[in-house]
């Protein structure tokens, strides 16, 4: 059994920083295990081909169980299987949050989590191409942060419509108050997706004492009187392996991952574990609750300009990809957003309007009708909370994933005033000139004129993830902390999580700008400990 300082499990957002950090000093021996393979395929390589990747060898292609307040419906859940994770297959969108969120961290017994705190690690992260007012940003991290190279004229027509309505512009959307409207800062490099694996993976590859396995699948952490000493995994050929760490096993396997190799484990709530086959070994009955996960509501109209990425894989816009890396496959999809307050009793927004320049429809995977632009309608603080579980003793088989969605009323109704918004944003006089018949809601219902029924039914039938799962083991005090401040895993030695399962509470934001800081911070943690 070979021997590592470190084993990472996960190649995704947090562990390539984790491989890249940890393996600076030379003497330290670091392993990184990614169930998937390389990250080879082209469309990774191209912005707006994202959607491509999705329910493909690249993708975990989770099922939620059926959500009852979402007329039953079982959702898709795409997640990144291959180096970068999803940072490889995701809409490239850098968004920190809100300062409120980690202020919030810290009062929820996370002491070393507050925004002034993790605010250099966002900054050690970043390398911001272009506009960089106010000093937000980082200059000199590995993380490409620029905006679009070539914006579609609809998404300034959003804009111009949020200053219509009167609402906020700061200088940049990734300030210590996010409120307000801006185009969005994206992970690229000269119009290409710049993944974690771009950022910290690569530039260290020919290190000598990291090495990164790929289709390697860990089925379970290897645990000796209290403390892990390594872990099990399937290699590409079908065989089990094992590693062992002298100092620390590191989870960054993501908010479904963690949680359920800690449950393999036998680390987790007894009875749950014992129904599905597996001896408990530590009691931690936190181990996969928690989930939370911001849900998306899609208000997609008919754009009556031919302008949009529905004509984004035609021949000319081929070429000017190749040629010059610009047109419209550098678009990220998700072009504009803004951050709003659906009350002037809340302190910060609780909802996002994303503005995507095409018709998004069942995540990009059904055939548009034809030109068409969206406005996803984002409930950034859910009350409501799921939770993951095993399905089985078995590693191979996918968990129990339950986000519970608009399980808590308030959910919904916060949800309705966004879709409301949203119908305001399309009926300005920014963006009429582009604005045809609505395709969601269907064209007999009028956001304006709707009743709250109406659009609740709306919300049930179409409302999907945003992909952005987290807290399932959560970092705090209390019997359903999973994790402490440090990311070590409560009552055990050797073992810590590091990746957007520790999120006591979802942020105000997207999760991949995080989920790199956290793992900045984890790798200081680490070295000092």
């Amino acid at each position: 059994m070979t021997t590592f300082d470190y084993v990472i499990v996960g190649a995704g957002s947090a562990g390539c920083v984790l491989a890249n950090r940890l393996s600076a000093d030379p003497q330290t021996k670091v392993a990184v295990l990614e169930a998937g393979g390389r990250d080879r395929k082209m469309e990774i390589r191209i912005p707006a081909a994202f959607g491509k990747l999705f329910k493909s060898d690249y993708d975990w292609n989770f099922t939620t169980a059926a959500q009852p307040a979402l007329d039953d419906r079982e959702l898709y859940w795409p997640r990144g299987k291959t180096l970068g994770g999803s940072s490889s297959i995701n809409a490239q969108m850098w968004l920190r949050g809100q300062r409120a969120d980690y202020d919030g961290w810290a009062d929820e017994g996370c002491p070393g989590w507050s925004y002034d705190v993790v605010r250099p690690y966002f900054e050690r992260a970043e390398r911001r191409q272009g506009s960089n007012v106010g000093g937000v940003y980082g200059t000199a991290g590995p993380n490409r942060v620029s905006e679009l190279r070539d914006a579609n004229p609809t998404t300034q027509a959003f804009l111009a419509a949020c200053a219509e309505l009167g609402l906020h512009r700061p200088d940049e959307l990734n300030g210590a108050d996010i409120e307000g409207y801006g185009p969005t800062p994206v992970m690229q490099r000269k119009g290409r997706r710049w993944s974690a694996a771009d950022a910290y993976l690569r530039p260290v590859s020919q290190r000598k004492n990291l090495t990164v396995l790929t289709n390697a699948t860990t089925q379970r952490v290897l645990l000796n009187d209290g403390r892990a000493t390594g872990v099990e995994y399937r290699d590409a050929g079908g065989q089990t392996q094992r590693l062992s760490a002298r100092r620390d096993v590191i989870l960054s396997a993501g908010a479904i991952g963690s949680p359920q190799l800690l449950q393999l484990s036998g680390i987790g709530d007894a009875d749950q574990l014992r129904a599905a086959g597996v001896e408990p070994t530590h009691e931690l009955p936190g181990v996969g609750r928690n989930l939370q996960d911001h849900l998306l509501t899609g208000v997609i109209v008919n754009c009556t300009e031919p302008v949009t990425l529905v004509d984004a894989e035609k021949p000319i816009n081929l070429l000017r990809f190749v040629l010059f890396r610009k047109g419209l496959l550098t678009s990220n999809v998700g072009e504009a957003a803004a951050f709003v307050r659906t009350s002037d009793d809340l302190a910060a927004p609780d909802i996002e309007l994303i503005f995507a320049p095409a018709p998004y429809i069942d995540h990009g995977l059904t055939e548009p009708p034809g030109h068409g632009l969206s406005i996803g309608v984002i409930l950034l603080q859910p009350e409501s909370r799921g939770q993951i579980t095993l399905a089985s003793s078995d590693p191979a088989a996918a968990p129990v994933i339950d986000p519970a969605y608009l399980s808590k009323p308030s959910d919904l109704a916060t949800q309705i005033a966004g879709v409301r918004l949203a119908g305001k944003v399309f009926d300005t006089a920014a963006l009429r000139g582009y604005v045809g018949e609505s395709i969601e809601p269907d064209p007999t219902t009028v956001i304006a004129t709707a009743s709250d029924d109406d659009l609740a039914a709306f919300v049930r039938e179409q409302s999907e993830t945003l992909y952005h799962p987290v807290g399932t083991c959560r970092m705090g005090e209390g019997d359903d902390a999973v994790v402490d401040p440090e990311l070590g895993v409560r009552g055990l030695d050797g073992l810590r999580v590091v990746d957007a399962s520790v999120m006591p509470r979802i942020i105000r934001g997207h999760t991949h700008a995080p989920t790199v800081m956290i793992a900045e911070r984890a790798a200081d943690l680490i070295r000092q400990a």
